[in-house]
């Protein structure tokens, strides 16, 4: 596991690297400047981010929050202070854990563990969320192209799906496929959208 600590101070950066010790088979990299962030987090190209920003101003953690909304990877964000504004905006950006005045090293190990599951578990909602999204569609069109072979010519709803079915069966494809297929047409010759 790649694991990059984003951290101006070094001191501080060491008792995050103290909390990652006892794991195995795990490169650290520590990045103690903000200019040109992002570049230096692809270029190690980590499997998770921690990021120590003790107090910072508002213009800081803006700046890191687009960072993290850019990153599609966990991330434990540590600060000392913080505000409900500060905690809604860091939902926003993708930070799996916001951690407020907990800097230790014994509590690393349990943190970085959280931001990895509650990170997997939100990417599972969202492909969820677009997979339900794409049937949607597919049934609008799938609905969209019975109203078609209705109209054009005169089948019942069973008989128009049906010969979709067919259509798709006999050709190897999805009703789906079938479907925008005749949308398609139908658009092309002049038809209502």
């Amino acid at each position: 596991m790649r694991i990059a600590i984003v951290d101006e101070s070094s001191a501080r950066a060491s008792i995050i690297e103290e909390g990652l010790s006892e794991l195995d088979d795990c490169e650290i990299f520590v990045i103690g400047e903000r200019q040109e962030l992002l570049a230096h987090i692809a270029e190690v190209g980590p499997d998770i981010v921690l990021m120590d920003l003790g107090n910072p101003s508002r213009d800081v953690l803006e700046e890191y929050f687009a960072v993290s909304r850019a990153l599609a990877r966990p991330i434990a964000m540590f600060v000392d202070q913080s505000d409900e504004e500060s905690i809604a905006a860091s939902v926003e950006a993708g930070v799996s854990a916001y951690v407020v005045d907990g800097l230790a090293a014994n509590r690393i190990r349990p943190l970085l563990d959280l931001a990895v599951r509650r990170f997997n578990a939100f990417a599972r909602l969202q492909s969820d969320l677009a997979e339900a999204k794409g049937k949607l569609a597919e049934r609008e069109t799938i609905d969209r192209a019975k109203r078609i072979l209705m109209d054009s010519r005169g089948f019942g709803e069973p008989q128009a799906y049906a010969e979709m079915r067919k259509t798709a069966m006999n050709q190897g494809r999805r009703i789906a496929d079938i479907a925008e297929a005749i949308v398609t047409a139908h658009e092309l010759i002049g038809g209502k959208k």
